[in-house]
């Protein structure tokens, strides 16, 4: 099993930046797959970003790429989203996810998650 913990989040401005984090604990995090997700009040949860067990450049949501980087350090056992020239619509709980399956889009098939850290972008 992982536990997974997220945080970074906050108030920014359109065309900020931010960072957030998932901090993993228990064994094995590198056979993990990652992602994060995100879910916008009175909407379902949504792909944002995933990456795979040893890192590399991930894949993404197409209304993100260019703007949305997310990245891995195995010895930390942390996964990273930076958030560079943000948008209102960027506006969310995000939620890290964790599997032990393929690297997917599909909240269901992810094991693991976190509680969540809200980021608000004002216009």
């Amino acid at each position: 099993q992982v536990q997974l913990v997220e945080s970074g989040g906050g108030l920014v401005q359109a065309g900020g930046s931010l960072r957030v984090t998932c901090v993993a604990s228990g064994r094995a995090f590198s056979r993990y797959a990652m992602a994060w997700f995100r879910q916008a009040p009175g909407k379902e949860r949504e792909f944002v970003a995933a990456i795979g067990r040893s890192g590399g450049s991930g894949f993404y949501e197409d209304s993100v790429k260019g703007r949305l980087t997310i990245s891995r350090d195995n010895a930390k056992k942390t996964v990273y989203l930076q958030m560079n020239s943000l948008k209102p619509e960027d506006t969310a709980v995000y939620y890290c996810a964790a599997t032990l399956g393929a690297l997917v889009q599909t909240p269901v098939s992810y094991d693991y998650w976190g509680q969540g850290t809200q980021v608000t972008v004002s216009p």
